[in-house]
């Protein structure tokens, strides 16, 4: 297909002090067989040497934009600034986070999943994540899933889907491209601060549009001790997300019984977790207050008679069961991160996807 057959692509890449990987994330995006698009690099006020490459690479393809914000703002408004930047005559819109890369064939072959199929709202794809390929649960040859049918099987925690290695999920940013009209149509496309924004974007979207995926490994996630995946394992902020998520859109996706059992199960989950963390003794007190605020801010207060209920039903549970012991239910929940959106195959909590705002946006 000629260059002026092709949708206008808009590829995003928010940054802050990215300087360590945006190189090679540029060259990923200029190396792609797909030749129409705008590459918009969204400078959040680094530090350190990311301006100079971004405009060094500018100065050298004119499709590429560098814009500075003229005071920091957090990762997720980062993106959100971002997504205003693109061209109105963009049909498309693709995150890639400044600590990733997209393999040649990304954009074609996404933008060409979406010419076919106009209900389409979110494309997704395999994405190698260091050595392993996430996103393994989808049924191939199923290339389009209904928004609504997808979005129960997530909140309800389709076997299927939850025993999948790793869990499936939307994908992180990089791994996703979206309708333009998608995106302009929300005041803030990532709709709330929460770190994982982009899955709830991702829950949003599809009550009115469908979802698509290529069965090709078309991005790679880089991991390393800076991304904010990495903050959201430290903390597990997973759980609270994905009660979020339930209390937020839970009601389009599923009826009033299902949704108030799966609030109780996830509220049961969140509590196991917090029971296992205070029986290992070895969480600080930026640990405790983040889970005590989310829990107050979504509703449910953390109160002492509830945590000690978790943590006696829990050594019940590992008095019956002594081959189950608390240090192997702790790596168990830290595992769930895995997906950033992570989430919880063991005990089949519902199931989100790798959450928003990867790498140093």
């Amino acid at each position: 297909m000629r260059t002026s057959d092709q949708p206008l692509v808009s590829v995003l890449t928010p940054v802050y002090n990215g300087g360590s990987y945006l190189a090679e994330c540029i060259e990923s995006v200029l190396s792609q067989t797909y030749e129409n698009f705008e590459y918009i690099i969204v400078n959040n006020c680094s530090t350190d040497d990311t301006l100079e490459i971004a405009n060094a690479f500018a100065a050298r393809d004119p499709r590429i934009r560098v814009h500075t914000n003229e005071e920091f703002v957090g990762v997720i408004a980062n993106h959100n600034i971002a997504f205003k930047l693109m061209s109105p005559d963009a049909r498309y819109c693709k995150v890639v986070s400044a600590d990733d890369l997209i393999f040649p064939a990304c954009l074609a072959r996404m933008a060409e999943l979406f010419d076919a199929n106009p209900q389409v709202g979110i494309v997704g794809a395999f994405q190698l994540s260091g050595t392993v390929v996430k996103w393994l649960g989808f049924r191939y040859p199923e290339s389009v899933i209904s928004g609504r049918d997808l979005g129960r099987r997530f909140f309800l925690g389709d076997q299927e889907f939850v025993q999948s290695q790793p869990v499936l999920g939307f994908g992180s940013p990089t791994s996703l491209m979206y309708r333009a009209d998608l995106v302009r149509d929300a005041p803030a496309f990532y709709p709330n601060p929460s770190p994982h924004s982009d899955t709830s974007a991702c829950f949003k979207s599809l009550q009115l549009w469908d979802f698509g995926f290529v069965y090709e490994v078309l991005a790679y996630e880089r991991t390393h001790g800076e991304t904010q995946t990495s903050t959201s394992l430290k903390l597990n902020r997973y759980l609270s997300a994905c009660l979020s998520d339930l209390q937020q859109y839970g009601a389009y996706y599923l009826t009033e019984p299902e949704l108030q059992q799966q609030l109780k199960r996830a509220l049961q989950i969140y509590h196991r977790f917090l029971a296992v963390e205070l029986l290992t003794g070895l969480r600080d007190n930026e640990f405790w207050n983040y889970h005590r605020s989310r829990l107050e801010e979504l509703g449910y207060p953390l109160t002492r008679p509830e945590l000690f209920k978790a943590v006696i039903a829990l050594a019940v549970e590992v008095c019956v069961n002594p081959g189950l012991a608390i240090t192997k239910l702790r790596k168990r929940f830290s595992s769930r991160g895995t997906s950033k959106a992570a989430r919880s195959e063991q005990l089949s909590t519902p199931v989100n996807g790798v959450r928003a705002g990867r790498g140093n946006g």
